[in-house]
């Protein structure tokens, strides 16, 4: 069975949200077990003038009857998009009978005023995040994921997010071994360090501090490991107090806080990516058992380990309200 992505342009739409994502489901296609029937369409057929002048030649809006998954894209023509009552209609026809309807980077404005994603949860660029939840307060907003699946809707945040969300859509059809091969075709990472969050608390630390950047990189490497103050300022050769103060000096945590983030980060990501048992990772990231773990979980991110796997793995969907 060949199945349609059809992607959705408008005028000033980002053109690597369109492009970014084809090209994963182009050279998926190859690997799979069948071919993609890729499409790109807009409301007028002809070219479309991209928000950077480039224009993508795009066909009339397909059959909703044939569509798969619609891809939205975004960018600064969305806003003229959501007024467009011929795109909201068409969507949420699509969606009543596609197996996947999703957006990338500001594509979900117009799922979000098509009353597509009320009570559910999503995620967009960052950047727009407080526009986002001024319009659509019935909309669920993680604000710092790269992409989040809230049954058959997947959203994604902004634009290279775009090629992550398509290769999680290629893991979903074909598996995880072409998945991984799409992205080595593409030369980029499969899992994104970070997880799923948008921001990287080890980019974020060591971009406040050129002096403890090294210092950073190596204990995100030895999470194992106790990394005890004294342990910190040996390798930062420093007396303890010495880097205990001028750390949370240019820090403005304390090194265990620091430490605490990254563990904290890295756990996430692999309880939601691994299937690797939890005591297995509480001892991987250096929080010794999964109590421990599960407490700071709970602390910073008000759930427990086994709740946010569920959450990853598209398990718990949110009801509307």
């Amino acid at each position: 069975m060949v199945r349609t992505i059809a992607f959705l342009a408008f005028p000033d739409f980002q053109i690597l949200d369109v492009t970014g994502p084809l090209a994963a489901f182009e050279i998926a296609g190859r690997f799979g077990r069948q071919a993609y029937d890729i499409r790109v369409m807009a409301l007028d057929p002809g070219p479309v003038v991209s928000s950077s002048g480039a224009r993508l030649m795009a066909e009339g809006l397909v059959d909703p009857a044939r569509v798969d998954t619609l891809v939205v894209s975004g960018g600064e023509g969305v806003v003229q998009a959501m007024a467009m009552p011929a795109l909201l209609d068409y969507a949420r026809t699509v969606a009543a009978g596609a197996r996947r309807v999703t957006s990338v980077c500001s594509g979900t404005f117009l799922l979000a005023a098509a009353s597509l994603l009320d009570g559910r949860r999503a995620t967009t660029h960052w950047y727009r995040t407080a526009a986002f939840t001024r319009r659509f307060p019935r909309v669920r907003l993680e604000a710092d994921r790269i992409f989040i699946r809230d049954g058959a809707f997947w959203t994604s945040a902004g634009i290279t997010a775009g090629i992550d969300l398509a290769l999680a859509l290629v893991a979903e059809d074909h598996g995880e071994d072409v998945a991984r091969r799409t992205a080595r075709q593409l030369v980029i990472p499969y899992r994104r360090q970070g997880g799923q969050s948008q921001f990287s608390t080890l980019l974020d630390l060591q971009g406040a501090s050129h002096r403890f950047a090294g210092l950073l990189a190596w204990v995100g490497g030895n999470l194992a490991q106790p990394l005890t103050v004294d342990q910190l300022a040996h390798q930062a050769a420093m007396s303890p107090r010495n880097f205990a103060r001028a750390f949370a000096a240019e820090m403005g945590m304390t090194p265990a806080k620091a430490v605490e983030r990254l563990r904290l980060e890295t756990a996430r990501a692999l309880v939601e990516e691994d299937a690797a048992a939890l005591d297995q990772i509480a001892a991987q990231t250096g929080f010794g058992d999964t109590e421990r773990m599960r407490r700071a979980f709970i602390r910073t991110y008000g759930a427990p380990p086994q709740a946010i796997r569920r959450m990853a793995q598209g398990d718990a969907i949110s009801q509307p309200a």
